[in-house]
């Protein structure tokens, strides 16, 4: 076929699919079925992966994530991002709003535009709720094996010594797969809402290319996102068909946009995974290239500060980040990190100035805030730091650190049943539901603690029940 004639055909499709297109129902499993299986699903993860949550690379994705989603519409769900600590090239879009981005992933982007198109083509897949239309539960023994197969779907070998206890099905599983089909109408709608956020549709091409290129270097064992998401060869023409019709109309981005947040996202995960080697090697490979930009450079600088304070070499990080700061002055968040580095250099008095200062400039930034209560309780302010907590625990409810900082608090202030609560949503939110029931119902045992705190306890009960059958 002349290519033309494919550029018109590939235009029909897409104006009629966005006419026509809207939230199918897929009728043989239901919304309530759905984010049971995502329950599960997410707490078997977090007990077979470390999340990368702290407090600004949550806000970052969430931040991301409800850009495209102000652009879909009405949504069956509230959407959770997440980060998951794993070399692996995967990405995958779980029943119930549910998106999970692996650390391997996020090395291979070099735009915040890459990332927004994987965003917005998972976000596709559960509008659309692709895997709810595929699903027959009479197939699966229950909700449980449901959800086994579809994490096995999901992640491969990875969480099978966790998650898979007994025998599962082949059957099961590949059936759970996207079709071709569902590949292009993930990829229309990411396209559409890309071009409606002025966003430059060429990042999705990109990372289409990047699939391409990674399943033919590793043709023998491609990696699970590219089993999960099949034919990246096609994708990419299709898209790259798109792009060439709707050339004229599409707003791109300036080239003075520099990714700032992206890059510092990026490295900071990657700075923090526990193989450091390949991610130094790959920096000093920037730093040396002659063509590489000034951007470039002063952002490998940026993730070499934040190799030297995880290793402690406190002097040096600091350094490294005023080279940073001086180069962006205006970023309020380098400021926040610089906080961070004095705190964990043991300078308290700089940090708690730093910090406060940056929370002048933005009272919503969770990492200062979080970075700041620490200090306080640290310091004998106890009272102030759990007003700070608990803010951070209203705003990002399942990151399980600060239930951990609580309970301190709590266990200084002799709160036995408060204590063992905090225990416990520490112990559920970091995927140790066995743990997390003890340290719960010990709570419930505590006559002091209010009936308030009694009913949270009682939830949080029955979501373990949910969770365990």
């Amino acid at each position: 076929m002349k290519p033309f004639y494919l550029k018109k055909i590939v235009w029909i499709i897409a104006v009629v699919f966005f006419q026509f297109s809207s939230v199918s129902p897929a009728f043989s499993f239901s919304i309530g079925d759905e984010r049971e299986v995502g329950e599960k699903l997410l707490y078997s993860v977090r007990s077979a992966f470390i999340l990368k949550d702290d407090p600004d690379i949550t806000q970052y994705f969430a931040k991301i994530g409800q850009s495209v989603l102000e652009i879909a519409g009405i949504q069956y769900f509230d959407y959770h991002f997440f980060v998951i600590e794993d070399k692996e090239f995967n990405a995958f879009a779980a029943p119930s709003g549910l998106i999970f981005f692996h650390s391997g992933l996020l090395g291979t982007m070099n735009s915040e535009d890459e990332l927004v198109s994987v965003m917005a083509h998972e976000i596709g897949h559960i509008y659309k709720r692709h895997l709810a239309s595929r699903i027959e539960k009479g197939t699966y023994s229950g909700i449980a094996s449901l959800g086994l197969a579809l994490a096995a779907v999901a992640f491969g070998g990875a969480t099978a010594p966790v998650l898979l206890t007994g025998a599962l099905a082949a059957g099961q599983s590949v059936n759970l797969h996207f079709s071709r089909q569902d590949e292009e109408e993930a990829d229309l709608l990411a396209y559409g809402w890309m071009k409606k956020l002025g966003r430059d549709p060429e990042g999705q091409v990109k990372m289409l290319e990047s699939m391409r290129r990674i399943s033919r270097y590793r043709s023998e064992r491609p990696p699970q996102y590219l089993l999960t998401h099949p034919d990246p060869e096609a994708r990419l023409n299709y898209i790259q068909s798109l792009l060439d019709i709707d050339q004229e109309n599409i707003t791109t981005k300036t080239s003075t946009r520099e990714d700032f947040e992206f890059f510092r996202c990026k490295y900071r995960v990657l700075a923090n995974v526990r193989d450091t080697e390949l991610f130094k090697n790959y920096l000093a490979t920037v730093m040396a290239d002659a063509r590489a930009t000034p951007f470039s450079k002063i952002m490998a600088t940026y993730a070499f500060s934040q190799l030297a304070n995880n290793e402690k070499d406190h002097s040096k990080s600091l350094e490294l980040l005023e080279q940073v700061i001086n180069a962006f002055p205006e970023k309020n968040i380098l400021k926040v990190d610089k906080g961070v580095y004095e705190f964990a250099s043991g300078k308290f008095t700089e940090a708690e100035k730093t910090l406060r200062a940056a929370l002048r400039v933005d009272s919503s930034d969770l990492l200062a805030a979080f970075t700041l209560a620490k200090l306080l309780n640290r310091t004998g302010r106890s009272a102030e730091a759990e007003a700070y907590f608990l803010t951070i625990s209203y705003k990002i409810p399942e990151y399980s650190q600060v239930y951990f900082e609580l309970g301190q608090i709590a266990n200084v202030n002799k709160q036995v049943g408060l204590e063992a609560l905090y225990l416990g949503k520490f112990d559920l939110y970091g995927g140790k539901v066995k743990l997390a029931e003890q340290s719960l119902r010990a709570a419930l045992r505590d006559k002091t603690l209010s009936e308030k705190n009694k009913e949270e306890v009682r939830m949080l009960l029955k979501k373990i029940e949910l969770i365990k059958k």
